[in-house]
């Protein structure tokens, strides 16, 4: 017997995530032309892979109880002080940065800046990042960002095997040094084995340059384990015998030390984490990679550079994207496409709020304690090693001595790092004290008192570094870096950049295959609590049962919604789930004695990531047709299946389809796929469209990745976090991601695709909250209405739009797009004046020119409101009207409001006025726009410019605009 009403919760979630209401719902059906929403829901997904039955999840529960439940999981975390370093720092997040931008939706709703007119603000902080990256590495050209330092590692690595090979060099072998951190060596001996190279690892004098094998060196500097060395002599031997060398630094360490391309690395590579950003666990954090410019066409990831708008003004953009994967495809040296960006925005935020004296007296002191400790420690008798070192010591001690320091440590809730020949190592930070000195040599000490004052030490030490080691040349000189230390000033500073971005607190992001839907604020909240935020990714198992917990629940949850036998939280993007999917596709071939299957047949219609991430892992592409209605040609697939059977891998497959349509054949294509040997890998950017409805591995896939920060809510940040996991069938559980530093998987594990076992940890409780949330019919109903949503926008625009492609029963899934190549004939307008002119209606565009060139790719959501999708509508159907008046002669085919677009508030107040149309129809062309004006902060970009004369730092001064 169902409850009376007045016993429900009243907090209940699901009618606060789905836009419409059921009177909404309604409406739109009966324009939709469709009795009901199961009924819009059967004839769109096909039957023969329709789910039957309810998830198997828990119900709905109200967003107070959700949350309750969460901080019972979280307080089995213990929150230890971690000394353990590894490249993961507690550090301390200014409050200002922590409110205004982590806790921000101005700033964690942005859409990647692909748009970069109404991305001024994000891609100024970026340009900050790269700014500090490249001033304290001592190298100019910067990305802004990449994942972690072992990924970044791995992205140098195969930077200095493609360098090697334009010079017409087959070297093939990469020297690690023993020196680096271990779960770094991990992540490139993964990703090095399927290309081919060879690792070797050792100490820096068994490096044989004679042999001229090796394309590259990494070098740690400082060590993993706390030394400062000068290797500058081995760097100019590496050069002399053609070797590259990469070099993984700590940025705050560079303050003070001479920096990497002061001594002539080639890369620098490293994280961003402790300016600002918690550990969580392992993440999410702003990885960096820093290089020569004579390498811009190598460089994985985005960069921001300096142009030009359409007045002249200075503006940014993202720089050289030709040379970015989803161009290249599987030409690509990297498959990178979730930066770090808001938490790059954070890291570089953090240099500019304490700025170069700030920073530098950070490491000044956290160096100086250090070296108090040091110096204590000797006095106690005990070896801690070489005397130069920035914050890491390596203690040695005899096993029985050790043993008591570790138990007295626990006992303090103190973590130390634990060596493998069992000496001990300590990584002091930002948050370190005299009194934690003191409680440390106390550790040391035992039973036994002090023979000295801890503040005697200080007197004691000389802080500082010799020559050549010691930083002489200047950092952060521009004037962003040297003028917002107030937090007045820095609260106005941040502001400011956000009112010149476009995020969803403005308007919806119709962005298809991004689904850009509400990340909301129970969700949000566990991400910053101490439970979640503090931990070390290597803290002792005993003291995370929290997330061990949580980590069940959501593996047991996106089990059940992807009917897989096991899923893997490890890949810390979408770019990551791909990659680690294949190689274990990969691994199951090669346990089975198959190394002859390399092949992956992909459709011309996949994202640009599937092809480089199929390269990556060693395999030959082999391109499938589509037909005219955008599916697999399935005559083409059998044709290329039986012709490669011998050869054939996997296919990877987007469903539905990135053409917005669920295709009825997918059965049929998983099959001829395994008849022929072949694994089956889905690509999971469009799960949203399959939640309650069907699931990958009923349909017949073997592996599949999830957008975590698509379907399960996860912010976009303005181009990342992301979490990309993937679910895989159970041939394929053995395989899933191990860690050797934790000990995670099984024998026959691929070895680690991020440098943390759990990847992006801290930002999981997001996901695990709106499952919680949204129970098993409530994430049915979020699919059905996402389904809904854009057959109801379809619907109201294919009178004014060709609709390239609906399914068997003329429908489309949860996105569609619209054709607009007939315009650029009869008037001019292409699909990017298009976008431009949304600006001007308060719009981020749809997604531009794919999978088909000169159209949009709309997907409006399950979270956007009936009025919202008519407001849209409204602007796309006033657009067609000034396409028209363009085709018919009204409006000149140049001179015209969009090509002219978007219009600035300096432009339509400017005192001259020469266009043919109106100041009011150019910035308020319908009556909503004057009610909420978004004005974009400069005119088009000229992206010609900005290639030409490559800047991707802050600007010289006399450009600087406040």
């Amino acid at each position: 017997m169902p409850q009376p009403d007045f016993l429900q919760p009243t907090d209940l979630f699901p009618p606060r995530h789905i836009g419409p209401s059921d009177d909404d719902i309604r409406d739109m059906l009966a324009v939709a032309g469709m009795p009901s929403l199961d009924y819009l829901c059967d004839v769109t997904v096909p039957q023969n892979i329709q789910l039957r039955r309810p998830l198997d999840l828990p119900p709905q529960q109200g967003e107070q109880a959700v949350l309750g439940e969460l901080k019972r999981i979280a307080a089995q975390n213990l929150v230890y002080r971690s000394l353990i370093g590894m490249g993961y720092y507690h550090c301390i997040t200014p409050g200002v940065i922590q409110r205004n931008i982590l806790e921000n939706p101005g700033w964690y709703t942005q859409y990647t800046p692909y748009q970069a007119e109404i991305a001024q603000g994000r891609l100024e902080a970026l340009v900050n990042f790269q700014t500090m990256v490249g001033d304290l590495t001592g190298l100019p050209l910067a990305n802004a960002s990449l994942l972690d330092e072992g990924t970044a590692a791995a992205e140098a690595m195969a930077m200095c095997l493609a360098i090697a090979r334009s010079r017409g060099e087959e070297r093939k072998e990469f020297f690690v040094s023993q020196d680096c951190h271990p779960q770094t060596l991990a992540v490139l001996q993964t990703r090095a084995e399927p290309l081919g190279i060879t690792i070797r690892s050792g100490p820096n004098t068994s490096i044989k340059f004679s042999e001229k094998t090796l394309c590259g060196l990494l070098l740690q500097y400082p060590t993993s384990d706390g030394y400062v060395g000068d290797v500058s002599g081995l760097v100019t031997q590496a050069h002399e015998a053609g070797t590259l060398v990469v070099v993984a630094t700590d940025l705050l360490a560079l303050t003070l030390l001479r920096s990497p391309g002061e001594f002539g690395a080639d890369i620098a590579v490293g994280s961003s984490q402790r300016f600002g950003v918690p550990m969580g666990f392992g993440g999410p954090h702003a990885a960096f990679l820093t290089t020569k410019e004579e390498f811009k066409r190598q460089i994985p990831g985005r960069i921001v550079g300096v142009s030009k708008d359409a007045a002249g003004n200075t503006a940014y953009r993202l720089s050289l994207q030709t040379r970015e994967q989803h161009i290249r495809r599987e030409k690509a040296t990297s498959n990178i496409c979730t930066a770090q960006v808001l938490l790059a925005v954070m890291a570089a935020m953090y240099a500019v709020y304490h700025g170069p004296d700030g920073l530098r007296r950070i490491a000044q002191r956290v160096h100086g304690l250090t070296l108090m400790l040091a110096e204590g420690l000797r006095r106690l008798g005990f070896d801690v090693g070489p005397e130069l070192f920035f914050d890491t010591l390596r203690v040695r001690a005899p096993k029985n001595q050790v043993d008591l320091i570790r138990v007295r440590a626990n006992e303090r809730r103190i973590n130390l790092r634990t060596h493998e020949d069992g000496s001990l190592g300590l990584s002091l930070d930002e948050a370190s004290t005299v009194h934690e000195i003191g409680t440390l040599l106390e550790l040391f000490a035992g039973q036994n008192r002090l023979p000295f004052q801890i503040m005697d030490l200080a007197d004691s030490i000389k802080p500082g570094y010799p020559n050549p080691l010691a930083r002489t040349s200047t950092y952060l000189t521009h004037a962003i870096f040297n003028r917002y230390h107030s937090e007045h000033e820095m609260l106005r500073y941040l502001h400011r950049l956000q009112g010149k971005d476009l995020s969803l607190t403005h308007s919806m992001i119709p962005l298809g295959s991004c689904t850009m839907k509400l990340n909301a604020t129970a969700e949000m909240l566990p991400v910053t609590w101490p439970e979640f935020a503090h931990l070390h990714p290597f803290a002792p198992s005993e003291q995370t049962q929290g997330y061990q917990e949580l980590f069940r629940q959501l593996e047991s949850w996106l089990a059940e919604i992807t009917g897989f036998a096991a899923i893997s939280l490890q890949p810390n993007a979408g770019s990551q789930g791909e990659y680690a999917g294949l190689m274990a596709i990969r691994a199951y071939h090669h346990g089975h004695g198959a190394l002859h299957r390399d092949v992956c047949l992909i459709p011309v219609s996949a994202h640009g990531t599937n092809p480089a991430s199929a390269a990556m892992v060693g395999m030959t592409v082999v391109a499938v047709a589509c037909d005219k209605q955008g599916n697999v040609d399935l005559t083409d697939l059998e044709a290329k299946a039986v012709q490669y059977r011998d050869q054939l891998s996997a296919l990877m497959l987007t469903y539905p389809s990135t053409h917005g349509v669920f295709e009825a054949d997918v059965r049929r294509i998983c099959q001829i796929i395994h008849t022929h040997g072949g694994l089956v890998y889905m690509d999971g950017a469009n799960m949203n469209a399959q939640v309650g409805l069907c699931r990958p591995g009923d349909i017949g896939a073997d592996v599949c990745h999830l957008n975590l920060h698509k379907t399960f809510c996860i912010p976009h940040g303005g181009g990342g976090p992301g979490i990309g996991p993937i679910g895989v069938a159970r041939h394929l559980a053995p395989y899933l991601p191990g860690h050797p530093v934790t000990g995670l998987g099984t024998r026959e594990s691929i070895g680690p695709v991020s440098a943390a076992p759990y990847g992006s940890a801290g930002i999981l409780p997001i996901s695990w909250v709106y499952i919680a949330l949204m129970g098993r019919d409530g994430l049915k109903k979020a699919t059905e209405v996402a389904i809904l949503n854009a057959n109801y926008m379809a619907k109201r625009l294919e009178k004014h739009y060709s609709i390239l492609y609906t399914g068997a029963t003329g429908h489309v899934a949860h996105e569609f797009i619209l054709d607009l190549r007939p315009f650029k004939e009869t008037s001019g307008v292409e699909a990017m004046d298009v976008a431009k002119r949304l600006m001007d209606y308060g719009f981020h565009a749809p997604t531009v020119s794919f999978p088909v060139a000169g159209t949009l790719m709309i997907e409006p959501t399950e979270s956007e409101a009936k009025a919202e999708l008519d407001r849209f509508c409204d602007a796309m159907i006033a657009i067609r009207a000034e396409i028209q008046d363009i085709a018919d002669g009204r409006q000149p085919r140049t001179n015209n409001v969009l090509k002219n677009a978007p219009h600035t508030a300096a432009a339509v107040t400017a005192t001259d006025w020469n266009r043919p149309y109106t100041r009011e129809q150019a910035a308020f062309p319908t009556p909503s726009v004057r009610a909420n004006k978004f004005w974009p902060a400069v005119s088009r970009i000229d992206e010609a410019y900005g290639d030409r004369h490559l800047i991707c730092t802050c600007p010289p001064m006399d450009s600087y605009q406040p």
